[in-house]
């Protein structure tokens, strides 16, 4: 039986593109998974596999879940998240970013994900998972490092 989460991280792709002078991020509706189901989730994300480095998860998952090819050379990091969470492992989750992709964008994972909907990254839903609104905050103000949900649940 393969093992797996030995590696306490994931990644999250911010799939961006402009549309009338706006930058847009595609968001996925979570559905199925028993986390967060309901709420919105970056484009694509996923556990990093044991020997697999960050940028090549992310394209591995973008593929799994988008149906779409990523140059990692193409990726931009973003941020990284210090996440803790009583329920969960402690992870570090790694954001890239993204304008340029080829293929087209489809619902690769149906059982998992509910809808595909650009957004304005200024005008994000209510029901966006915490961690991520923070990675799309750091993403904003050019913050590189932060953590979030450790003791008192303050974050920096």
């Amino acid at each position: 039986m393969k093992k797996r989460f030995e590696n306490p991280s994931a990644v999250i792709l911010l799939l961006s593109r402009m549309k009338d002078g706006k930058e847009e991020i595609l968001l996925q509706k979570r559905k199925n998974t028993g986390y967060f189901d309901g709420y919105y989730d970056f484009s694509a994300s996923g556990h990093v596999e044991k020997n697999e480095s960050m940028a090549d998860a992310m394209c591995r998952e973008a593929k799994e879940e988008l149906g779409i090819t990523i140059d990692k050379r193409d990726l931009q990091f973003v941020c990284l998240v210090h996440k803790s969470d009583k329920d969960e492992p402690t992870y570090y989750m790694g954001t890239f970013k993204t304008k340029k992709w080829t293929g087209d964008l489809i619902v690769n994972e149906s059982e998992k994900i509910e809808e595909l909907k650009w957004v304005d990254i200024n005008n994000l839903p209510n029901n966006l998972i915490g961690d991520r609104y923070m990675a799309i905050e750091n993403y904003k103000n050019g913050i590189s490092y932060s953590e979030y949900g450790w003791v008192n649940k303050e974050e920096i």
